[in-house]
């Protein structure tokens, strides 16, 4: 894998006496896949990419599913069995992992004991052989090394690990739900394909302490790690896309005891920044508006003219009906930008929205103080009532009336 961009991976990741997380030579052809002319906002950052044309935050363009080690379709519940106390299953007794039917487990050569099992977050290596229904092997590994919880890998494959012991062999039956779903794989696996996984537990080790990663070593898990957001962001599952990027983003920000170059200083920051970005597209997709905010905003300080941030975080704003601060946002986008398409037509639609918006506050102000918009029609008083009296008229009938009272008493009195 190229240090810093979207290269594939042609083997295992170098840690330094310690094997790690292995991308699929697949996975960046699943973030450049996304590249496509007739978006508008919604490519992910890719080294290659062209911001000639910006990709849209509405629609997601279809790309080409890696096969093999590339598919946890959505997060599930935790498999079944890990109690203490509990028994393996015997050889050939089908487990149901989840309870539901659809995961289940046999073992075909028991392993070294329950006390063997990997815990979450060790790095495993088996040998992995997938198969369809009718038998035909879709995919072979010898040696597929992976962080165990991490969704690095099928769903089911993820899962039904946690439960294997050192050196057992098991068989594993899964619905698609927990493979490649509705997306399948091409080629060779068609949409909602239940599959048939051999599995070898060959080796566990923890992982390294990321404090003592080289600068190559930390590029290369984020970017790994980064790829795989990206792929589950292309399957449009969005929450795991989150969880991937935000692992990327834990091991660029540990801390470390080993001095960078400033290259890899660089590099990293750029990484970080290709998270951040494609984070707070993931955010937007299920409407998190004040994550993707920070998302946004973390990028714009680290680089005031990224191009994509700047028309994210207008995006955002405008979401939440803050016109007046995505218009000047949307405006330094498309000065870097001035021929981008994109951006004028969300600038020009903004401002149209923003006029209209101050029309209404205008109008609205107006009937608050009592004032008549310019144009309207003065309104005209109710005609009076022809028994009506006015006031005036009244009060002087009064004021003679007990002037004629006063002036008979003081007669009657003289008399």
């Amino acid at each position: 894998m190229a240090s810093g961009g979207e290269e594939p991976a042609s083997s295992p990741l170098d840690w330094a006496d310690a094997s790690l997380d292995r991308c699929s030579p697949d996975q960046a052809e699943a973030g450049a896949a996304m590249l496509d002319s007739r978006e508008d906002f919604e490519v992910l950052d890719d080294d290659e990419e062209d911001l000639s044309e910006l990709p849209p935050l509405e629609d997601v363009g279809k790309g080409k599913v890696p096969p093999g080690k590339e598919g946890v379709q959505a997060s599930g519940p935790e498999p079944a069995g890990e109690g203490a106390g509990e028994e393996p299953p015997a050889a050939e007794e089908w487990l149901d992992v989840l309870g539901n039917g659809l995961l289940k487990k046999k073992t075909l050569v028991p392993g070294r004991g329950m006390e063997s099992r990997p815990s979450k977050g060790q790095v495993v290596t088996v040998r992995l052989r997938v198969m369809l229904e009718d038998g035909s092997v879709v995919e072979e590994d010898p040696g597929l090394t992976f962080t165990l919880g991490d969704c690095d890998v099928l769903q089911a494959l993820d899962l039904c690990t946690q439960l294997l012991e050192m050196g057992e062999t098991a068989l594993i039956t899964s619905d698609a739900k927990y493979c490649y779903g509705p997306q399948g794989r091409s080629p060779g696996i068609p949409p909602n394909t239940a599959l048939t996984l051999e599995v070898e537990l060959l080796a566990v080790q923890d992982a390294p302490d990321l404090e003592l990663l080289g600068g190559k070593a930390k590029i290369d898990l984020a970017n790994c790690k980064r790829e795989r957001g990206n792929f589950y962001y292309q399957q449009a599952d969005y929450v795991l896309a989150i969880n991937s990027y935000d692992i990327a983003l834990r091991v660029i920000g540990s801390s470390s005891k080993v001095n960078f170059s400033p290259e890899e200083e660089a590099e990293l920051l750029e990484v970080k920044v290709k998270c951040l970005n494609n984070l707070a597209a993931s955010q937007l997709k299920l409407d998190h508006y004040e994550a993707a905010l920070k998302s946004c905003t973390l990028v714009l300080e680290h680089q005031p003219e990224n191009i994509k941030a700047l028309f994210r975080k207008g995006k955002v704003l405008a979401q939440q009906g803050e016109y007046s601060q995505a218009i000047p946002i949307l405006k330094a986008a498309l000065k870097l930008e001035p021929s981008n398409k994109t951006i004028h037509a969300e600038l020009s639609k903004l401002v149209k929205k923003h006029a209209d918006q101050k029309t209404v506050e205008t109008e609205m102000y107006r009937k608050m103080l009592g004032n008549p918009s310019p144009g309207s029609t003065p309104v005209k008083c109710k005609d009076k009532s022809p028994w009506s009296i006015p006031w005036k008229w009244l009060f002087g009938a009064t004021a003679v009336a007990l002037g004629g009272v006063a002036l008979s008493v003081v007669i009657a009195a003289r008399n």
